[in-house]
């Protein structure tokens, strides 16, 4: 009983998990279970054998349920007792209680349940087949009468059957409560825990957002002063002390920002709130603010922007805004010399949908290969020695990803360490106004030294506005800020002071606060609007507060604001915010007379074309079918004991065979480095979105592991394995470069590539196998044979390898003449719609031989003959040529 009690309370104990608690009831259970068959066996005159063995099953299984709950040995404990009743009790209890006739059947589907609910993976199948392997067996020896079954009377069979199927029924049935009843209570443990962390997370994003407000108060009136005193007449000395005070605030204000930011994404409480927005004006808004930086750092910075981009686009203007800015400040701040370039693109899809693809290129120190896959994570800093003088908190990058996500779209990035970076991002938008920007003009103004240039950029002398604030900073860094505009200011240090004021007086523009005591600025904005006979009810009015989030931008448009600005905030922003409300009779805009303009950094941008495909100069290509099908070519390496040259560059396939009639010498072909594809890639991707490589098959060259491994520093490179050599190569480059001008994804090209390799066709026919064995191809035995007897081996493509397919037997016109014969004698495999002819050192007879000889016996829409490059050319000889189709 006291064994029972301790089972019974460890299955009420919840601090257990749930696999534990049911494994102890179902061990509960089979025990009672045994025990009540093992009383109704002694009652009823059961066979001597069944008893022991039911009462052994109890005697060893109840201590050693026991000890396996104790030490936490679960899985061994159900495959102990699981081979003890298999190879034990039940046998036993089957044979001599009565086989099929008797109530051990129904047990059987006991230990099926047993281990179903107790084993996982494979040991649940294992445990599976034995039990329906053994039953099978005893059915199969009962049925054939290959054992003696115990024999049982009617009245016995009878009650054993009903005691068996009542007892395992039971049991069955108080399983399926307890397990019903443990879900239920783990669902409320989960929901409990639901809401505790809704609830932390609540209070963490209060605390936030009462940090990033409390903060953003004493820094407005930091960098506000600190802009007025850069103004002033002062020594160098104390501008740079400015400027450095300036810099501090600004980091520590995107560090609040960050927080917040992430701590919003992490609850869920985030927001995407898309408007309209017109694009010119969002790009101008984000040169104006990264420019200045890039200037500081001495670096040079473009925009090129296509003029097809929409002029008006619907999406979150506030967060895209944050994506790019965020983006191009890592890209100033990772990069000591050089340049940094915004390349805006669209991509049109079907009706009014577009995408929008943003691409930020930097001349940096770039990004280590093992750091790539760390890039997004949060508070974490890539190549952390390097950049410990570098500020950040590591949060940005990963925000950036998360809005991305959010708003439908993805961010990829192609990297080379110590070479630069550029990020991509592609953001799908709904089309306001489809009309392109064309040559696009940014207005802003900006130039460097703030404090020796500035000027206001319009007075107002006749106009009157009201800054409403509880905190008098606030009050003196706006008043100064605007204090050479000549505006005439009032000010009130509350909500009800407020409602006095434009009670009795008209203002053109209020700027408020919204956080006050007894008034907020929200209360006070419905008061004026509403004020019988007020002189203010159609007056802008401008929130000014430190309540940051496109959220509370949403909130403050709803409650009838007519602009926003965030603290702190800056001279220049709060003129810009004022020229749009004042009425224009009253301004008079001054001639700034700064030397750069923003305007001259906006390039026409050169459309990128989507997919750029690329190859290696083996693919074997004529010049004029690359050029018209725009396919970029890496060159191989051809060494010689002279030195090396490039492949189809720096040598030809006849002077190579020239240098190799000399049997002496040596010559073998090398595939470019990893760093050789770095470079060919990042140069591409200046002219494509994405770039799909195709390189000859793995198992000749290192050319597709070189390129896999360069590829790992680029999200928009990807390479395939044409599985063949040459001419294969460039057939394949051929239907890419055709299909890449069609809409196509370049993943979903490159899983088309995959499928097309399998449909062509690829051989060769050597004419002298010297070249093979000096390559090492073939052995010299094998190449001394093949000259004794004029065989002419034919290599044919097999797994991504060459093998020996045929072999022709006499001169060489009839080898000819028969590889071809019996290479195109299936017309009705073959595509029809190109053939490719790869030859090596061939007269120009040879070749219209062949090219006749393949018209006799084949019809192809287009028959392209192209000599073999130096790098191929050098394995096999002169005189061989190779036939390259698709198959249907």
């Amino acid at each position: 009983m006291r064994f029972f009690r301790a089972l019974k309370n460890a299955v009420n104990d919840t601090s257990r998990d749930m696999e534990d608690r049911l494994f102890i009831l179902i061990m509960i259970s089979t025990l009672t279970a045994i025990s009540i068959v093992f009383v109704m066996d002694i009652i009823m005159g059961e066979n001597i054998g069944e008893i022991i063995a039911v009462g052994t099953g109890i005697v060893l299984s109840a201590p050693f349920s026991y000890l396996m709950i104790r030490f936490n040995k679960r899985k061994l404990g159900v495959w102990v007792i699981l081979l003890g009743v298999l190879l034990g009790m039940m046998p036993v209890c089957f044979l001599s209680g009565g086989g099929i006739s008797g109530g051990v059947p129904i047990w059987y589907s006991f230990c099926f349940l047993f281990a179903g609910t107790l084993l996982h993976g494979k040991d649940r199948i294992v445990a599976m087949v034995l039990i329906a392997i053994e039953i099978t067996l005893l059915y199969y020896l009962t049925l054939h009468h290959f054992v003696e079954i115990g024999p049982h009377t009617f009245a016995v069979t009878y009650w054993d059957s009903l005691a068996s199927v009542l007892v395992v029924g039971v049991v069955i049935t108080v399983m399926s409560w307890f397990q019903g009843r443990v879900y239920r209570q783990e669902k409320e443990i989960a929901e409990k825990q639901k809401k505790e962390i809704e609830d932390l997370n609540r209070a963490q994003n209060n605390f936030f957002s009462s940090m990033s407000h409390e903060i953003r108060t004493p820094i407005n009136t930091i960098i506000g002063l600190d802009e007025m005193i850069l103004r002033e007449n002062i020594s160098d000395e104390v501008a740079d002390d400015a400027r450095n005070i300036r810099a501090a605030g600004r980091m520590l204000l995107t560090t609040i920002n960050d927080i917040l930011d992430m701590s919003k994404i992490e609850s869920g409480s985030m927001e995407i709130i898309p408007v309209p927005y017109r694009t010119g004006d969002m790009l101008s808004e984000i040169v104006g603010m990264v420019w200045v930086r890039a200037k500081e750092k001495g670096l040079e910075f473009h925009v090129d922007v296509d003029q097809t981009l929409p002029v008006e686009l619907y999406g979150d203007e506030v967060r895209i805004k944050q994506v790019l800015i965020n983006i191009l400040n890592n890209a100033i701040k990772y990069t000591s010399e050089g340049s940094v370039t915004l390349s805006i693109q669209e991509k049109r899809g079907e009706g009014n949908r577009t995408t929008v693809i943003y691409s930020v290129t930097d001349t940096g120190m770039g990004i280590r290969k093992e750091s790539m896959p760390y890039l997004f994570d949060a508070f974490k800093r890539v190549d952390e020695g390097k950049n410990r003088h570098i500020e950040g908190t590591g949060l940005g990058l990963a925000i950036v990803k998360q809005f991305i996500e959010m708003m439908g779209g993805k961010i990829t990035v192609n990297s080379v360490y110590t070479k630069g970076s550029t990020f991509v991002v592609e953001l799908p938008q709904e089309i306001a106004d489809g009309t392109g920007v064309g040559d696009l003009k940014i207005e802003s103004k900006h130039a460097m030294g703030r404090r020796e240039h500035y000027r206001q950029s319009f007075e107002a002398p006749e106009a009157h506005i009201l800054i409403v604030d509880d905190n008098e900073m606030n009050i003196k860094v706006v008043t100064k800020l605007l204090r050479e505009t000549k505006v005439n200011m009032d000010t009130a240090m509350s909500g009800k002071e407020a409602v006095e004021l434009t009670a009795h007086r008209h203002f053109d523009t209020i700027f408020m606060d919204h956080l006050m005591p007894n008034m907020d600025g929200i209360e006070c904005l419905h008061v004026i609007r509403n004020q019988a006979g007020g002189l203010n009810r159609e007056t802008p009015v401008v929130v000014l507060t430190a309540n940051a989030g496109s959220d509370n931008q949403e909130m403050y448009n709803r409650e009838g604001f007519n602009g926003y600005l965030l603290k702190p905030v800056s001279g220049e922003d709060l003129e810009a915010e004022l020229s749009k409300h004042l009425p224009p009779d009253l301004m008079h805009f001054t001639d700034e007379g700064d030397p750069e303009n923003v305007r001259d950094l906006v390039r026409k941008g050169v459309r990128k074309r989507s997919i750029v495909i690329s190859s290696d100069s083996v693919c074997d290509l004529p010049d004029e079918l690359i050029e018209e099908n725009m396919i970029e070519i890496l060159p191989y390496h051809v060494h010689t004991e002279e030195g090396y040259f490039l492949d189809g560059i720096e040598t030809e396939t006849e002077g190579i065979l020239d240098y190799l009639s000399d049997p002496q010498k040596k010559v073998h072909s090398e595939a470019p480095g990893v760093e050789e594809y770095e470079t060919f890639f990042a140069g591409l991707l200046s002219k494509g979105q994405y770039v799909i490589h195709i390189t000859i098959s793995g198992r000749f060259s290192k050319g597709y592991e070189n390129a896999l491994e360069a590829s790992r520093n680029f999200d928009n490179v990807l390479v395939v394995d044409s599985m063949s050599v040459s001419g294969r190569t460039g057939l394949l480059a051929l239907h890419a470069a055709r299909r890449a001008k069609d809409t196509i994804s370049a993943e979903s090209l490159v899983r088309e590539l995959e499928e097309v390799r399998k449909k062509i066709r690829t051989s060769f026919i050597v004419d002298n196998t010297s070249y093979l064995a000096r390559s090492g191809r073939i052995s010299r035995r094998v190449n001394a044979i093949s000259n004794a007897f004029m065989l002419h081996p034919v290599l044919t493509l097999k797994n991504g390898d060459m093998v020996a397919g045929n072999m022709m037997i006499g001169t060489r016109r009839s080898s000819w003449e028969k590889y071809i014969s019996k290479d195109l004698k299936r017309s009705e495999s073959r595509d029809g719609s190109r053939l490719i002819i790869e030859c090596v050192g061939m007269s120009v007879a040879a070749k219209e031989h062949i090219v006749e000889k393949v018209k006799q016996y084949a019809s192809f829409d287009e028959i392209i003959v192209e000599n073999a490059s130096p790098a191929i050319s050098i394995n096999c000889g002169p005189n061989t040529f190779g036939l390259i189709y698709m198959t249907k």
